[in-house]
């Protein structure tokens, strides 16, 4: 793999794993228990607030699941119109971006909308490394799988000793880590600052993606005036 593209790769990883751990550490501490990345966990959220009651907005667990299905659909439209995959990461960044003001307006109605909005970003995340496989070293979002791959690809190695497993086992530890310290400094910057602070990865992510988009974009140019030229 030529040393650009293995940049490329490790940064963008350790990048989308970090927001995707922020942003689900930071809804579930400053907006009702929700998890925007892992949504799934909201069926058992909802139905432990029901089971016990618990007035705090449970019925935005149950949208956050349609919310995220059309995040994801609009992904693979996005994707497809832009002929350039860093523009769903570019949208991402927008609407983490306009999430952090709305929830910076004040309570009620508009913390609830940023909240579906942060969830929405994080299902075009996910579309993102569904489409576009190869641009990362495994799921961004949710760290079952990577964890999974971990797993084997340690017993791989000390069952065959060899660099392929080896170097499959440090960039998973990379992603899991990442996630971690992205979950971290997401506890501690909701609790200083709430939901608002998923401003903060609306701004760093376009900053970080706009440069792949550009190269994305130049690429295809190129490739387009080959192409007319054979």
């Amino acid at each position: 793999m030529a040393p650009d593209l293995e940049k490329r790769l490790r940064h963008l990883s350790i990048l989308l794993t970090l927001v995707a751990g922020f942003c689900d550490t930071v809804t579930f501490v400053a907006a009702d228990s929700l998890f925007s990345a892992h949504v799934t966990g909201n069926f058992i959220v909802f139905a432990y607030d029901v089971l016990h009651h618990v007035d705090s907005h449970a019925w935005t667990k149950l949208v956050s699941f349609p919310v995220f299905v059309a995040a994801v659909a609009a992904g693979r439209w996005v994707g497809g119109r832009a002929q350039n995959r860093y523009a769903v990461l570019l949208w991402e960044g927008g609407l983490l971006l306009a999430a952090g003001l709305l929830a910076l307006a004040g309570p009620g109605a508009l913390r609830q909308v940023a909240a579906m909005l942060v969830v929405f970003a994080m299902g075009l995340q996910n579309a993102f490394g569904r489409l576009y496989a190869k641009e990362t070293y495994g799921p961004t979002t949710v760290m079952t799988g990577n964890v999974t791959q971990a797993t084997l690809d340690a017993l791989g190695l000390m069952a065959h000793p060899s660099p392929e497993p080896a170097a499959a086992l440090r960039k998973q530890g990379l992603v899991i880590g990442a996630f971690l310290t992205g979950c971290l400094l997401g506890a501690v910057a909701a609790r200083w600052g709430g939901l608002a602070v998923v401003g903060l990865p609306g701004l760093l992510l376009p900053l970080r993606v706009l440069g792949y988009h550009r190269q994305a974009r130049q690429q295809a140019a190129t490739n387009l005036t080959v192409t007319i030229t054979a």
